[in-house]
C-alpha cells in the first residue's frame, strides 16, 4: 500500500511540474505570435507527443524497467504538460471567433502532427536504445 502512495505522490509532482510548464510555454507563446490562433496549445500538443514517443519508447525498447519513473515522466509530467482539453475549448473559440475553417485547420493539424511526433519519438527512442 505504501508503495502505491509514493507513485501516485510521484504522479502528483509531475503533474504540477507539467501544468506549470504548460503554462509558461502557453504564456511565452500566444503573444509572441498572436491571440488570434493557439499557437502555444498546437505547440504543447505537438510537443507533448513526441515527448510521449520518446518516453514510452524508451521504456518500451531499453532494458529499464522503472516503472515508478516512466509513471512520474508519462502519466504525471506529460499528463500535465499536454493539453486537449484547453485544446477542445481553444477549438470551440475559435470557430465561434473566426469560423470552422480555422477551427478545422487547428483540429487536423493538431491531430495529425502529433500522432506523427509521437511515431518520430518512438522511431527515434528505438534507434538509440
Amino acid at each position: 500500500m505504501m508503495g502505491h502512495l509514493l507513485i501516485y505522490f510521484y504522479i502528483f509532482i509531475g503533474g504540477g511540474l507539467g501544468s506549470v510548464l504548460r503554462y509558461l510555454l502557453g504564456s511565452y507563446i500566444n503573444p509572441l505570435f498572436g491571440e488570434h490562433f493557439p499557437y502555444g496549445t498546437l505547440l504543447i500538443n505537438i510537443s507533448g507527443s513526441l515527448l510521449m514517443g520518446l518516453i514510452a519508447g524508451y521504456f518500451l525498447f531499453s532494458s529499464e524497467q522503472n516503472n515508478t519513473l516512466r509513471l512520474f515522466l508519462t502519466v504525471g509530467c506529460l499528463g500535465g504538460f499536454t493539453t486537449f482539453s484547453t485544446f477542445s475549448l481553444d477549438t470551440v473559440l475559435l470557430w465561434q471567433k473566426s469560423g470552422w475553417v480555422p477551427a478545422i485547420i487547428y483540429v487536423g493539424s493538431s491531430v495529425i502532427v502529433s500522432i506523427l511526433a509521437l511515431l518520430l519519438g518512438l522511431l527515434l527512442a528505438h534507434k538509440t536504445c
